[in-house]
């Protein structure tokens, strides 16, 4: 697990080569009617991905995601600190032709139709037409919109979820090595989340790296290599899941009905609640709390020894430091 905060430990030989690299990089905005207020939006940010690993950026709203992934795409310039994608400067202008952006909100020229608005970024990148007739027609393919909608569909009438797809191939238009994409799970039903995921693997079976925002942490937990946690701008873990989730020896997960958060918080720091039924990581005797569940007349459904999932994780970590997920 990276240190947060030191630079990161240089990768031998026999590690994969590292794709993005930053060091204390940091972003402050100025804002009030006369620029005389500060926000700093990232905090000396150090971190690195590998070539090949799918890589999650976890935190709640307003925690600096979108900005650390456009200040490492060249959109945002940093305030101070470094950083490298594809072993070149951050903002450097040949890179961008070996990577793929997705934006949380893209804007599509609404009168194109997708496929017309696949060959504009494939026009872009100085894809041969050759490449375009091929290429094109397995992405639509590849993202799951109907051949008929992308060709006679104009992207003013595609619902969210369409137009999440067809910025998905854009995306991949140029085949790119390193793909940034912010909540690309944003706007699809379930179906779409599941391709979505398949196609992230996909990506990633074909060697190419991938670094996403999402807020889907159970998606996450499945396709992620590593993930990072970022809060009010400052990163506060990085790791493999392992890692991370790792329980600690007597480390009890349970699962349960009924009650109420007050009366389960001083057992189960990070209780998740849904409806009625509840669950997280036991601190404290196993006999006592069963006890106090009958004395608040809930029920215990099952108690076994194992790790937290991510979503328990990410609560507890945000917790420890007194942070709301709407902070």
């Amino acid at each position: 697990m990276d240190h947060v905060g030191d630079r990161p430990t240089p990768p031998t030989t026999s590690e994969r080569q590292v794709v993005v690299d930053t060091y204390e990089l940091r972003k402050v905005y100025r804002t009030g009617f006369w620029l005389d207020r500060k926000v700093e939006s990232l905090k000396s940010c150090s971190l690195r991905v590998y070539q090949g690993e799918t890589f999650g950026l976890l935190g709640p709203n307003g925690a600096g995601k979108t900005t650390l992934l456009k200040t490492l795409l060249g959109i945002v310039r940093p305030t101070s600190g470094i950083g490298t994608l594809l072993g070149q400067p951050v903002g450097d202008r040949a890179v961008k032709q070996r990577v793929g952006y997705l934006p949380e909100n893209p804007f599509f020229y609404d009168f194109l139709t997708g496929w017309e608005f696949l060959q504009f970024a494939a026009g872009l990148f100085e894809v041969p037409a050759a490449i375009q007739r091929k290429r094109i027609p397995q992405l639509v393919e590849l993202v799951g919109l109907p051949q008929s909608a992308a060709k006679k569909k104009q992207l003013r009438q595609y619902s969210k979820g369409m137009l999440q797809r067809i910025g998905m191939a854009q995306a991949l238009i140029n085949d790119p090595e390193l793909v940034f994409l912010d909540e690309p799970m944003s706007g699809l039903d379930p179906v779409g989340r599941r391709q979505m995921r398949e196609i992230i693997l996909a990506l990633k079976a074909s060697g190419k790296t991938v670094f996403f925002n999402s807020h889907v942490l159970a998606e996450v937990e499945q396709i992620c290599d590593r993930i990072a946690i970022l809060a009010q701008g400052e990163l506060i873990c990085v790791g493999s899941l392992d890692e991370l989730l790792a329980a600690s020896d007597g480390t009890y997960h349970v699962e349960g009905l009924g009650g109420k958060i007050e009366a389960l918080k001083p057992w189960i720091p990070n209780v998740m609640f849904e409806e009625n039924s509840w669950h997280g990581q036991l601190q404290g005797d196993p006999q006592a709390f069963l006890a106090h569940l009958q004395a608040i007349d809930a029920q215990l459904v099952t108690m076994h020894l194992g790790r937290p999932t991510l979503e328990e994780f990410f609560m507890q970590q945000l917790q420890e430091r007194g942070i709301t997920s709407s902070s």
